[in-house]
């Protein structure tokens, strides 16, 4: 039994919408099934506004043009995530302030944020790590009392929530990635929700190549011309088709993804309790969304046994995130700070096999895998780090 890390799940319309989308004649973007997707987020999730994008990264570099983030601004953000949050800001200028991780969850430490603001810091940019929130509270506090933009990078949370609160919907924009590893997929694709009126206008202009395009398209101008910066950050209605039949089924989607998730938990907090291992901390204000189940292991020593362990068992797990702060683009652009944190998730974080066709028997062999490797073997913890 070959067990892979990730498998795309077909709802079942996916094909279907496409082609009815190719019927009508209007593939090109910001036709039928594009509104069909928005309206589902406005109504589900009460968005304001929300613009479908061809990806997660195109909804974050929107959103460093929205903020009106040039040259010499400071943005604060995690380490550790993915390469995406940081590169839409640098595009813009700005300089980029890394904060660490907590040290039981990947999420950034938002006790340390208030340190790292200076007069120049623009925005802060929040990662909610395996659809599990921030501190959302603390962090809009701040932004209020420094006058600073909010970016939620929402990329692996679709249907999580902070308390009430839908992830995405509560900094000044969120964002959102349907890439073939999330929950709800499109292969590729994006959202864009803006949560303050005073962005909505703007935010479809840039949309929209820096054009009016769409408020013509409405009758509201008899003519469209370049009114701003911007791209053409929508997708096609092949995109929007697809989405929209996933959407249709997300709850049974999470539904199922939240069984498999318990069930990691459950079998392997045994394990744990002894202290191979760290599970996952779903803090008490977090309803995730069951994206990711993953193992904190001792040390990249042990890691490295699992994974090649696994792997001669035909069991795909994998790893992330190499911290930011000391890759080769930005080592050299850090201001010295030492983050332990981020650099204990990027060498001890092991994200196991998860998608919706998950079978109760090969989630068996993955936990009894990991037992054997653990007790079987007589597995000792190394020294080594």
């Amino acid at each position: 039994m070959n067990i892979p890390f990730n498998k795309p799940y077909l709802s079942g319309k996916e094909l279907y919408y496409i082609a009815r989308a190719v019927g009508v004649g209007h593939i090109s973007g910001n036709g039928y099934f594009t509104k069909q997707c928005h309206r589902f987020f406005r109504e589900q999730y009460a968005f304001k506004k929300v613009l479908l994008t061809n990806s997660c990264t195109a909804a974050l570099e929107m959103s460093a043009l929205l903020a009106n983030i040039t040259v010499g601004d400071e943005v604060i953000m995690p380490s550790y995530t993915f390469v995406s949050t940081a590169n839409a800001f640098v595009l813009r200028g700005a300089k980029i302030v890394f904060a660490d991780s907590m040290a039981m969850h990947p999420n950034m430490n938002v006790a340390r944020i208030e340190a790292l603001i200076t007069p120049k810091t623009k925005a802060i940019v929040v990662m909610h790590y395996a659809g599990m929130a921030c501190d959302m509270d603390a962090i809009m506090e701040l932004a209020a009392q420094y006058n600073l933009v909010v970016i939620e990078d929402a990329a692996q949370c679709v249907g999580a929530k902070y308390k009430d609160k839908a992830l995405g919907g509560i900094g000044h924009l969120g964002t959102f990635s349907f890439h073939e590893t999330k929950n709800i997929m499109a292969g590729e694709g994006g959202l864009l929700a803006i949560n303050r009126q005073e962005f909505e206008k703007r935010a479809e202009i840039i949309w929209e190549k820096g054009t009016n395009r769409a408020a013509f398209f409405r009758g509201e101008v008899d003519k469209y011309g370049w009114m701003d910066l911007g791209s053409s950050y929508l997708p096609s209605e092949l995109t929007a088709a697809f989405l929209y039949a996933q959407l249709e089924n997300s709850t049974d989607i999470n539904e199922q993804r939240q069984k498999i998730w318990n069930n990691y938990f459950t079998q392997l907090q045994p394990l744990a309790q002894q202290g191979f291992f760290d599970l996952p901390q779903v803090p008490k204000y977090a309803a995730h969304n069951a994206h990711i189940f993953y193992l904190v292991c001792k040390n990249l020593a042990q890691r490295s046994a699992l994974i090649n362990y696994l792997k001669s068992k035909k069991i795909h797990t994998v790893f992330h995130y190499l911290p930011l702060h000391q890759s080769p683009f930005f080592a050299n652009k850090h201001d010295g700070r030492n983050l332990p944190n981020s650099q204990k998730f990027a060498d001890c974080l092991l994200r196991l096999p998860f998608f919706y066709e998950l079978t109760e028997a090969m989630q068996a062999k993955i936990i009894g895998e990991i037992r054997a490797f653990f007790l079987m073997t007589n597995y000792q913890v190394p020294n080594s780090k």
